[in-house]
């Protein structure tokens, strides 16, 4: 019998049979095998047990103190049998499961279930797990049981049992915690647990939490570190251990700096240590600039003194293809391995203004002041060159992250992050890919609630290789929408990111899109108005003072614009025509806009950024929030405040649910599609099997029959019921607006007859297909493809082949929201035809919103759909009819985001 305990902290090893240990006599799937974060941020691996970790596990457990022991196994049991080690180590994977934690090549964890076949239907198992002592608290217990959930789950387990002494409460709310529904029986001293381990709504936001919650915290740990070590110091002045030195010194970072270097006493005057090792105070942080054939040692050495977290500027990694990217993996596995999380390599460092903290762990020779916007940016080059931009223009930052070639550490993270950072307000992005996508859209609708998003996202169309065949080619309206949809305000450029950051840093979301335009300039102010208008705004008459307007006027005009119901901001156009002082100007334009709830921006003497004479500053000398933003020009003034207006409006929608169906069977479309793809390839369904996986989720296709003959045609028309449609089913026949393949409305059998043979002497086809003909109404069709920057994505339009020339598709990111659905029926140019625009007959709505939920919970479900139409779909006033539907199957490019928490 088994019995659990808990205890908590991550690690890795190498999942391999080391040298001369047993192989595996059950090779366990690949895809159980994941690094993890524990509560504190600590990377953890976890893997299988294996027959060679026999003498690990007897270590582990000879580690255990008596209390654990005896929590586990109910009874002393001092010593593990050979018996027992070789029964653990030995596991097929199946009936038998066990899973490891790994920490620097040794056990910190172990979880284990085993199938109960004398039990009901044999879909229960007994779980069990435990916990080094000195990782206890770290939260490894939730995560094993996440863990052997996934596994249970892929081998046909339902439920999980577990018996565990009265005593041990910690254990017991373990389960509870976890979001499971657990009912407890009490025998004596030991209590009974039983539980259904498949995912609710509750387990999935429990583990969703804690994600974000451990996420967060190991970007807190490289963030605000209480010391720092400089691996590779150089005494070069041109070398990069040399530059980060001297930018840490320099920015006057409140903790010890330890420069490492072994051929000098000192590096900059600071005192140096041969190693890491050598150091005699902890290190939370080490920046390493040492070449790639060295890091090996580098991460030994930051194993055994306790590094949190590295940042890794040296280069010559994946970014120079071929062996490095081999360098880069074994990288990111060996520091994951040792605990640490990993920012780079080829990275140009990270900073935190927080005076408490005061870091500048960058090649940067410039970082901005203090601020409340966290910036993430990938590319290093750039991210200096955008961080001088920023200072420029006096935009403040709370905590700036390049992630170079994003080995481990990614912008993902960062969200999660900042999303509890109380310092910071607005977040930057500036992104050349996603690593998880949908991932991404999970975490920015989350945040952007609460706070707003900025991103600059290049190289849309450096598709990945897995996305490669399945590409689609979107307008960059759409794509706007689908990252508006996120929460998210995309840019075009690194300039307009500062714009957009600008006015949201420092001044309030605008409540609505009526702005009032101020000026002394009738030019300025005519062209205010038009290039307002262009973005969608809506613009009164420009309020015109005059050349010889005084600093008084000045502010009695600003100050009702602001007061005016009529407007929801206010830009203000200043440029004399005449030399005149300009400061009294500023001070009435600074002091009319304090305290008010209406963004205000300006173009004043087409300064950029926070101009002194209109900022507002802290204690230190910081411009803060009510600081007046300037533009070179009206136009990117007005394009910054229109993207400020459609982020308030999307916030201020309410949160909008995800729909599920009660009649939807996702356990057999679960089974179907394991069984077309379990040699682990990808295909196009047939149409019948195409219909029997939308029919899981109550999405019917039109009955059809196939027939080989005439009268098999016939007789099929007389099962379905008259008016049919004759059609072939090649593929150069499909979707024809010839519709050269098909005939339709056939009231009798002689006129099946003849359209069967009139079809097979014009397509050459044996087979045709007969099926039962709709209700008469608009040609719609509803798709799913991939796309590199959102995952999976859901369109939908008019079918025809106007449509498709004109590409009027709208495109939704995975899943869909109840509004979104509704908006995305809503969203072609064409969509008026479905209002019964010029006919008087009005579709369904209701019906086509129904079957986009339904296509979204399905393609969300199942993620290896990697194609899906349903073309035409004839949307009638009473209802919506698939007529036909194509699926094609494949691996899933991205998983990271499915199944128990893991790392990229």
């Amino acid at each position: 019998m088994t019995h659990v305990t808990e205890s908590t902290e991550p690690n890795p090893t190498d999942a391999a049979t080391a040298p001369g240990e047993a192989p595996d006599p059950h090779p366990f799937p690949q895809q159980w095998e994941a690094d993890v974060l524990a509560t504190d941020g600590g990377a953890v691996h976890l893997r299988p047990i294996l027959p060679g970790d026999a003498e690990r596990l007897i270590d582990f457990h000879a580690r255990l103190s008596e209390r654990t022991r005896y929590l586990r196994y109910f009874g002393p049991y001092p010593t593990m049998p050979a018996r027992d080690v070789k029964r653990f180590t030995t596991v097929d994977h199946h009936d038998r499961v066990a899973l490891i934690m790994m920490l620097g090549g040794d056990i910190i964890a172990v979880g284990r279930y085993e199938r109960l076949k004398d039990v009901g239907d044999g879909t229960s198992a007994e779980v069990a797990f435990v916990v080094a002592d000195h990782h206890q608290g770290r939260g490894l217990g939730p995560i094993l049981l996440e863990h052997l959930a996934g596994a249970a789950a892929e081998n046909g387990l339902h439920k999980f049992v577990a018996e565990v002494l009265a005593e041990n409460r910690h254990m017991i709310s373990v389960f509870r915690e976890a979001g499971y529904q657990v009912s407890r029986s009490f025998d004596g001293g030991v209590v009974h647990l039983e539980f259904a381990i498949d995912p609710t709504e509750a387990l999935l936001s429990v583990r969703n939490a804690r994600e974000r919650a451990a996420e967060a915290r190991s970007v807190r740990n490289l963030l605000t570190p209480r010391s720092v070590a400089v691996i590779g110091a150089s005494t070069d002045n041109t070398k990069v251990g040399n530059v980060v030195l001297a930018n840490l010194l320099g920015a006057g970072f409140t903790g010890p700096v330890f420069p490492v270097n072994a051929d000098h006493r000192s590096v900059r005057g600071v005192r140096a240590y041969a190693s890491v090792r050598d150091i005699p105070d902890d290190v939370d942080l080490a920046v390493v600039a040492v070449p790639a054939p060295s890091i090996d040692d580098v991460l030994d050495d930051c194993l055994a003194k306790g590094v949190k977290a590295l940042v890794v500027v040296s280069s010559g990694f994946s970014e120079v293809g071929g062996e490095g990217r081999e360098s880069e993996r074994r990288l990111v596995l060996a520091a994951r391995a040792h605990g640490m999380r990993l920012v780079g390599p080829n990275a140009l460092g990270v900073a935190n203004t927080d005076p408490a903290t005061a870091l500048n762990a960058t090649l940067a020779p410039v970082v901005p002041g203090r601020g409340r916007i966290g910036f993430f940016c990938q590319s290093g080059a750039l991210g200096i060159a955008i961080l001088d931009g920023a200072a420029q223009r006096h935009l403040g930052l709370s905590t700036f992250v390049s992630a170079g070639n994003r080995g481990d550490l990614s912008g993902n993270d960062l969200l999660q992050y900042w999303d509890s950072d109380p310092d910071t307000d607005v977040v930057m992005l500036y992104l050349e890919s996603f690593g998880n996508p949908r991932k991404f859209s999970r975490i920015a609708r989350r945040v952007g609630r609460t706070k707003p998003i900025v991103a600059v996202k290049s190289g849309r169309h450096a598709v990945p290789p897995a996305l490669a065949a399945t590409g689609v080619e979107i307008d960059d309206a759409s794509v706007r929408v689908l990252f508006e949809q996120s929460g998210v305000i995309q840019v075009d450029s690194i300039a307009q990111l500062f714009d957009t950051a600008l006015l949201l840093g420092y001044q309030p979301l605008p409540q609505g899109p009526r702005l009032a335009v101020v000026g002394n300039s009738s030019a300025l102010g005519i062209l205010a108005a038009d290039a307002a208008r262009g973005e969608g705004l809506e613009v009164s008459d420009p309020v015109d003072l005059g050349a010889r307007a005084t600093p008084e006027d000045f502010a009695r005009a600003v100050s009702a614009a602001i007061a005016s119901d009529s407007a929801d901001a206010v830009m203000v156009v200043f440029v004399p025509p005449i030399t005149v002082m300009v400061e009294p100007y500023a001070r009435a334009l600074r002091e009319a806009a304090r305290g008010t709830p209406k963004p205000i921006v300006t173009t004043f003497l087409a300064a950029e950024g926070i101009p002194d004479v209109l900022a507002v500053r802290d204690v230190d000398g910081n411009p803060v929030r009510g600081s007046v933003p300037s533009y070179p020009g009206p136009e990117r003034a007005a394009r910054s405040l229109a993207r400020a207006w459609r982020y308030s409006a999307w916030r201020a929608r309410p949160v909008s649910t995800f729909r599920r169906f009660e009649d939807i069977d996702a356990e057999r479309a679960r089974s179907l599609v394991d069984s077309w793809v379990a040699d682990g390839q990808g295909r196009w369904l047939t149409d019948e099997e195409s219909s029997e996986l939308l029919g899981c989720y109550g999405i019917d296709v039109v009955e059809y029959r196939t027939a080989a003959s005439a009268e098999e045609a016939v007789a099929a028309a007389a099962e379905l019921g008259y008016p049919v449609a004759v059609k072939a089913i090649g593929e150069p026949w499909r979707r024809r607006a010839d519709l050269v393949g098909v005939r339709l409305d056939l009231p009798e059998a002689e006129s099946v007859r003849w359209a069967f043979r009139d079809l097979v002497e014009v397509t050459g086809e044996s087979e045709l297909q007969v099926q039962r003909m709709a209700t008469k109404g608009i040609q719609c069709v509803i798709g799913v493809q991939d796309d590199p920057s959102f995952g999976s994505l859901i369109s939908f339009g008019l079918a025809g082949v106007i449509s498709d020339l004109l590409g009027d598709r709208a495109f939704r990111v995975l899943p869909v929201t109840e509004q979104e659905a509704s908006d995305l029926i809503g969203a072609p140019k064409a969509a008026p035809l479905l209002d019964g625009y010029r006919t008087g007959q009005a579709a369904d709505r209701d019906a086509l919103i129904d079957l986009v939920h339904r296509v979204s919970a399905l393609a969300d479900d199942v993620p290896e759909i990697r194609e899906l139409s349903c073309e035409p779909i004839l949307a009638a006033e009473t209802g919506a009819e698939v007529l036909e539907a194509r699926v094609r199957l494949g691996p899933e490019p991205n998983q990271f985001d499915l199944g128990p928490r893991r790392l990229r």
